[in-house]
C-alpha cells in the first residue's frame, strides 16, 4: 500500500489486461496525431525551436504516468502556460538564443520542485484559495492575448508585445510587409480547422465509424491540416512566395542533463515559475477531477502536485519548457477509450519516433498553418459568458473577474495572473471578515432556530440569539464583537446573549481574546454570555485555554435548551 501510494500506477499495472492494452494503444495514436502539431505550435508560442516542444512530450507523460492519479490526463506543453514562458523570458533573453533556452528549461525545472515541494507539504488545497469566477476571467483573457499574438504569422508581417495595447500597435506598424499568400494560408487552415470541429465527427459517423471513435478522430484535425498545408507549399514552392516555414528541425532524442542555473537566473524566475505553477496546476487538476467524475475515479490533489511537479523536472532534465495537463488532449484521450496511463507512456513512444523519423518532413510547414492551429484551440478558453453569469449571481465576483480581464489584456500574462490570484484572497476575506451574522428565534411547535427576517419566530424581549455563519478567526473577530456590542446598545433589554456556534468550524487565538473581552464587557452591562451547540474541536479549544471558567454564562448543548432554560430564569425572576 505504502509503494502504491507513493507510484500510484502500480495500482493500475498489477491488473492490467490484454483489452486494457488495446484500448490504450488506440487512444495513444490518436492523441500522438493531435500532440504533434500542438508540440510544434505551442513551442512556437514560448518562442522555443520546434523540437522543443516535442521533446516536453516525451518524458513528462512518462514521469506523470508513474506519480499521477488521473488515467485519462495527458501533460505536455498548453497555450496559457507557453504564453506565460514567452512573457516570464522576455525581459531576460532574446528570442533564439541560447541563454532564452535555457531560460526555459529554468523555469521548467523551478515549477517541477515547486509542485513537488507543495505536494510533499500537502498544499494541494492552494486551489481552494483561487475563485474560479476569477481564473475563468483570467483564462480568457489570456487567450485573446495568444490569439492576437498569432496573427502575426497569419499576416506574414513582425509584430510584438505582451498586451493587446502593443500588440495591435505594433501590428499596425508592420502592415507594409503584409504578405497575401501567407494569409490565404493561414486563414485556410483557420477555416479547415472551424469546419472539422463542426462537421468532422458527422463526416466519420457518415463513414459507419463508432461515435466514441468519430468524435476523437474528429478532433485529430490539426495534422490533416499540417500535412496538407505542407504539401501546397512544396508543391507550388510557396517559400519563395514569402511563406515562412519551419525549416529544419533536427532529428534525434533530446539529451539528458541537469545542468544547475546560476543563482541570478533563478532570483529572475522564481515569481515566474510560481505563477505558471499554480495556474498550470489549476488548470490540470481541473481537468483531472472533471474527467475523473465520469469514471468515478478519485484524483488526489496532493499527488497529482508531485506528479505535475515530476513532469516538470522531466521537461527541464530533457531540455524542455513548463507543461500541465492539457484541457484538449486530454478530453481526446478519454474519449478515445483511454483507461490507463500507459497511454500516456505509448504517446511519448509516438512522439519518440515522430523526433526520430517525422521532423525531416516537417520542413516546409509554414509557420502561419502552427499559428492557426493555436489560434483555433484557443477560442475554446475564451469564455466571456462568465460575466453575465456572474453579474446575476453575485456582484462581487463579477466586478473582480472584470478587474482579472482587463488588466490581464492592459498589462499582460504575469500582471494578469498575479492580480487574479490577489483578487481571489481578497474575496475570500472580503466575504470571511463581515460573514452572515443571523438573528434566530424558535419556530412555534418545534425545536429549530431561524433567521428571524425570514421566519414567523418566537424570541424573548432579553434574549439575543446569534447564529454567525462562519469560522471565527482573526479576519473576522472584530466584526462579530462589534454586531453583538450594537445590537445590545438598541435593545437596552437584554440580559442574555447566546452565540449559536453551529458553524462555527474553528475559533483562533484573535478570535478566542475577542470572546473574552466581549464577556468581560457584557459582564460590566449586566449582561450573560452563553454559548451553544459547540463542536468538540471548538470546545476543546475554549477547555484548554481556561475560557469556559470565566464565561458569565453557560455552554448549552442546544439552541433549543438554551433558550427555555434562559427564558425560564428570566420569567421567574419577573415573578
Amino acid at each position: 500500500m505504502m509503494l502504491e501510494h507513493l507510484f500510484p500506477a502500480l495500482s493500475w499495472l498489477k491488473n492490467y489486461s490484454r483489452v486494457q492494452f488495446g484500448q490504450d494503444a488506440t487512444a495513444a495514436f490518436i492523441v500522438t496525431m493531435l500532440l504533434i502539431p500542438q508540440s510544434l505550435a505551442y513551442a512556437m508560442l514560448a518562442g522555443v525551436p520546434p523540437e522543443v516542444g516535442l521533446y516536453s512530450s516525451i518524458l513528462p507523460l512518462v514521469l506523470y504516468a508513474v506519480f499521477g492519479t488521473s488515467t485519462s490526463l495527458s501533460v505536455g506543453p498548453v497555450a496559457v502556460a507557453s504564453l506565460m514562458t514567452a512573457t516570464s523570458l522576455a525581459a531576460i533573453a532574446e528570442q533564439g538564443s541560447a541563454s532564452y533556452l535555457t531560460g526555459a528549461i529554468t523555469l521548467a525545472l523551478l515549477s517541477g520542485v515547486m509542485l513537488v515541494i507543495m505536494g510533499v507539504m500537502k498544499l494541494g488545497m492552494v486551489t481552494n484559495l483561487l475563485s474560479h469566477s476569477v481564473i475563468s476571467g483570467f483564462i480568457s483573457a489570456s487567450g485573446i492575448i495568444i490569439a492576437l499574438s498569432q496573427l502575426k504569422h497569419i499576416l506574414g508581417i513582425q509584430a510584438h508585445g505582451d498586451n493587446v495595447v502593443t500588440q495591435i500597435l505594433s501590428m499596425l506598424e508592420s502592415m507594409g510587409d503584409f504578405k497575401p499568400v501567407t494569409f490565404v494560408v493561414g486563414v485556410s487552415v483557420v477555416l479547415f480547422l472551424l469546419l472539422a470541429r463542426r462537421y468532422a465527427k458527422r463526416f466519420f459517423l457518415m463513414l459507419k465509424v463508432p461515435e466514441a471513435s468519430a468524435a476523437s478522430l474528429a478532433k485529430t484535425a490539426p495534422i490533416v491540416g499540417v500535412l496538407s498545408s505542407l504539401g501546397i507549399v512544396y508543391a507550388f514552392d510557396l517559400q519563395a512566395h514569402g511563406v515562412a516555414i519551419t525549416g529544419t528541425i533536427p532529428a534525434g532524442l533530446p539529451h539528458l542533463s541537469l545542468s544547475l542555473p546560476s543563482l541570478e537566473l533563478v532570483k529572475s524566475l522564481a515569481l515566474p515559475a510560481l505563477m505558471i505553477s499554480i495556474i498550470g496546476y489549476v488548470e490540470s487538476i481541473s481537468v483531472g477531477k472533471t474527467l475523473g467524475a465520469k469514471r468515478r475515479e478519485k484524483v488526489k490533489p496532493n499527488q497529482e502536485l508531485i506528479g505535475l511537479g515530476a513532469a516538470n523536472i522531466a521537461s527541464g532534465v530533457s531540455g524542455g519548457f513548463p507543461v500541465t495537463g492539457g484541457f484538449s488532449r486530454s478530453v481526446v484521450n478519454f474519449d478515445a477509450g483511454a483507461v490507463t496511463q500507459l497511454a500516456g507512456v505509448m504517446t511519448a513512444i509516438g512522439i519518440m519516433i515522430a523526433s526520430l523519423v517525422l521532423t525531416p518532413v516537417l520542413f516546409f510547414l509554414p509557420k502561419a498553418t502552427l499559428a492557426a492551429t493555436i489560434i483555433v484551440a484557443v477560442t475554446t478558453l475564451i469564455d466571456f459568458s462568465i460575466l453575465k453569469k456572474t453579474w446575476s449571481f453575485s456582484r462581487s465576483d463579477f466586478y473582480a473577474v472584470l478587474a482579472t480581464i482587463i488588466v490581464t489584456l492592459l498589462f499582460g500574462v504575469e500582471v494578469g495572473v498575479a492580480s487574479g490570484v490577489g483578487l481571489s484572497i481578497l474575496l475570500h476575506l472580503s466575504r470571511t471578515s463581515r460573514p452572515h451574522v443571523a438573528e434566530v428565534g424558535l419556530i412555534e411547535g418545534t425545536e429549530h432556530f431561524r433567521n428571524v427576517k425570514r421566519y414567523e419566530v418566537k424570541t424573548s424581549p432579553n434574549l439575543l440569539c446569534l447564529r454567525p455563519d462562519e469560522s471565527l478567526f482573526f479576519v473576522n473577530a472584530a466584526f462579530l464583537e462589534d454586531y453583538i456590542i450594537d445590537s445590545i446598545n438598541k435593545r437596552q433589554e437584554i440580559t442574555h446573549v447566546v452565540i449559536q456556534c453551529s458553524a462555527v468550524n474553528e475559533i483562533d487565538f484573535s478570535a478566542l481574546e475577542m470572546l473574552e473581552s466581549l464577556n468581560n464587557q457584557l459582564l460590566t452591562l449586566g449582561i450573560k454570555l452563553s454559548l451553544s451547540e459547540v463542536k468538540g474541536p471548538v470546545m476543546d479549544h475554549l477547555e484548554c485555554s481556561g475560557f469556559l471558567q470565566h464565561l458569565s454564562g453557560r455552554v448549552y448543548l442546544s439552541q433549543y435548551q438554551a433558550f427555555k432554560d434562559i427564558e425560564g430564569e428570566t420569567n421567574s425572576n419577573i415573578k
